[in-house]
């Protein structure tokens, strides 16, 4: 069985047993999160297709991992006008190992 979730404003394919990264979902690593925004689930015969979600349907993850990726640079400039700026970022993100997927109605 699969599914196809939304989790941080990106939509991802699941199923049980998969690590996912995913933006930060402000929980403490080792609790369980539930992610309801499903729009589909799938299986061997039948494929449920939400409107634009699933009713019923949800995934259960646990949170393995909590940190901060790689950094990028944004760098901006305007050329013949000595104007230079540059700026790092680091994306918060939380990695979760999808546990079980709940079919809905």
């Amino acid at each position: 069985m699969y599914a196809i979730v939304e989790a941080g404003g990106k939509q991802y394919r699941v199923q049980e047993g998969d690590f996912l990264k995913v933006e930060s979902l402000g929980v403490d690593e080792g609790e369980t999160v539930l992610l309801d925004k499903v729009l589909l689930v799938g299986g061997d015969e039948k494929v449920s297709v939400g409107t634009p979600y699933v009713s019923g349907a949800s995934v259960s993850a646990s949170v393995v991992t909590n940190g901060k990726d790689k950094k990028i640079l944004v760098f901006k400039f305007k050329s013949k006008k000595n104007y230079r700026r540059m700026r790092g970022h680091r994306q918060h993100f939380s990695e979760i190992r999808i546990d079980s997927i709940t079919p809905g109605a």
